[in-house]
């Protein structure tokens, strides 16, 4: 196993090394200055050319990525353009937590929800129980998570004031969790629906065949209550699948929480790399691109190793 991950993470690098170069082409060929927005139109020219070589843009493209890569491998990825030079490291790590949170509560809303209902589902095939699973499934496959937002801010927190529309907390207000449960609320849960969806279709697919097997059908002739062989031998090896699908399923998450980040205006990376985007400020949009990519290889790792665990046939 351990071999196993080293190669992987080894593997790895060259795919990091690629999407890098990709990303930094991308923003090189985008329209537009990225000097335009930071400095007065009326500025001279002397002074222009000041600041394009503060911010090394009168280099070749190459050399500037090398730069960049030599500077990111330290940990630095550099100033921001537009927030007067802060440093980008403080302002991903101030908004992270934010996003984490958003993710972590999406993460575990879905699980809980989509497993025991594809596996009642799954359970019940072909019942009102699974037709109306099944249609809330492609429901929330359908719906894009930027109108269903919007939907619930004018139902919740426009007409009914149930909820917050946008924020992590109550302006001016001494911390409080409850207030921080109560702005998470909304935003998680569209985060979560069109993954919940996907998790409950395959959660569904895997355990019908499952239930029926073999041992199973020995189980239950032991004498065992039916919700102990589910839950003891056909979660066991149903939900292998599922684990695989879910690592996947993390660069969904990831892209999800650009949308619902500014839908909301939750102060997380995915609002940050919106408004960065923007405004041209390519030092944040690369090192969120960065992050974004390695959580993602992370996730597949994650998924393997997570694999390996429940299936004990399963070698590498």
């Amino acid at each position: 196993m351990v071999s196993y991950i080293i190669r992987r993470t080894l593997m790895a690098i060259p795919l990091l090394l690629g999407i890098t170069i990709v990303s930094f082409a991308i923003m090189h060929m985008a329209p537009g200055d990225p000097t335009a927005l930071m400095m007065d139109p009326n500025i001279s020219p002397a002074d222009r050319e000041v600041v394009m070589e503060k911010y090394g843009f009168n280099d070749p493209v190459h050399v500037q990525y090398f730069k960049w890569l030599g500077n990111m491998l330290q940990g630095d990825f550099g100033d921001s353009v537009i927030n007067k030079g802060r440093d980008v490291s403080e302002l991903i790590w101030n908004r992270l937590p934010n996003t984490l949170l958003l993710m972590g509560v999406s993460t575990i809303l879905a699980i809980a929800i989509a497993v025991p209902f594809g596996v009642i589902s799954a359970v019940r095939p072909y019942s009102k129980v699974d037709y109306t699973v099944t249609v809330s499934s492609f429901l929330g496959l359908a719906i894009p998570n930027f109108w269903f937002g919007l939907v619930l801010i004018m139902v919740f927190s426009v007409h009914l004031h149930w909820f917050p529309a946008s924020g992590t907390s109550t302006l001016n207000a001494p911390f409080s969790i409850w207030d921080r449960i109560h702005h998470l609320i909304l935003p998680a849960f569209v985060l979560a629906t069109a993954d919940m969806a996907s998790l409950t279709r395959y959660t569904r697919s895997s355990m019908i065949e499952v239930v029926n097997q073999d041992y199973m059908r020995t189980a239950r002739a032991k004498g065992f209550r039916e919700g102990k062989v589910i839950a003891k031998h056909g979660l066991r090896n149903g939900l292998i699948p599922v684990i695989t699908i879910f690592g996947i399923m993390i660069p969904s998450f990831i892209g999800g929480s650009v949308i619902v980040e500014s839908v909301f205006g939750w102060p997380g990376l995915g609002k940050l790399f919106v408004d960065s985007a923007f405004q041209r400020d390519y030092p944040i949009v690369m090192a969120i691109t960065v992050i974004s990519s390695v959580l993602v290889v992370l996730g597949n790792l994650l998924a393997d190793i997570l694999y390996a665990i429940f299936d004990p046939r399963i070698e590498y």
